[in-house]
């Protein structure tokens, strides 16, 4: 389908899954943070029936599972230029059947979302703790998906709690300087981390992002720690993120 396009958007391309996606580099543009999201979330099963995208921007993430579910999919964003590019996405991928975008705050989410009834939150939050002497993008777009300047982190798990069924699964990328406060939140919450996978740029970086798996009233302990996931080799991708990215590892 065909859709209108504002001066400064263009449609980009996730090959791997033959999407495309509205994007504006004076609004938001999907980085490769959505892409392993949706890479380390699980959701083929066919057991899991509704799926949830908090913070979702313009959609990257939850365009991005759709490939690999045959669930709905929630999309939940709060700024409603944001908002607006991921309904024109869904358009745009013939999609409107299986996705549903809502420009609201998240915390209204039990507004369109039955409590204790989601198999899978996924999540690719606000980084940055709100200080008062925080430097902030001066782009207000920008500002809120990077600073938590309309919600913060217990927010956003505590909503993903309630939205989960018991054992069902919660996905978030995040940063590995914050990733106490993200075991706290999370365990104060009934949500216990089960698997954690840092990404790191190059070989012997440190990492820079660090995706995490949690379960909803799961047994504590037994966390699991996968294989790094490498994001350069030299100045090219590695094959593991050419292979996210375009389907293939050349």
């Amino acid at each position: 389908m065909q859709v209108k396009l504002r001066a400064d958007e263009r449609i980009d391309r996730l090959y791997s899954k033959d999407i495309s996606i509205i994007q504006s580099p004076e609004v938001f543009s999907f980085s490769l943070d959505a892409v392993l999201l949706a890479d380390f979330a699980k959701v083929s099963s066919k057991r899991i029936k509704e799926v949830v995208d908090l913070c979702a921007g313009n959609g990257a993430v939850g365009l991005f599972l759709s490939e690999a579910t045959t669930a709905h999919i929630t999309m939940i964003e709060i700024q409603q230029r944001l908002a607006d590019m991921a309904k024109r996405s869904v358009l745009l991928n013939d999609l409107e059947g299986k996705i549903t975008v809502i420009n609201d705050d998240l915390r209204n989410a039990t507004n369109y979302v039955k409590k204790d009834s989601v198999d899978v939150v996924v999540c690719n939050p606000p980084y940055f703790v709100n200080y008062d002497t925080s430097e902030k993008n001066p782009n207000k777009y920008l500002a809120i998906a990077r600073h938590e300047l309309t919600t913060t982190l217990d927010q956003i798990v505590a909503v993903a709690a309630g939205l989960l069924k018991m054992n069902a699964k919660l996905f978030m990328v995040y940063r590995p300087d914050r990733l106490t406060d993200l075991f706290f939140s999370l365990r104060s919450n009934r949500l216990e981390p089960k698997v954690v996978q840092l990404v790191r740029p190059r070989n012997g970086s440190d990492a820079n992002m660090v995706l995490v798996e949690a379960i909803k009233d799961g047994k504590p302990n037994g966390l699991k720690i996968k294989p790094d996931v490498i994001t350069y080799d030299g100045d090219a991708y590695t094959p593991q993120v050419k292979k996210m990215l375009y389907g293939t590892t050349k």
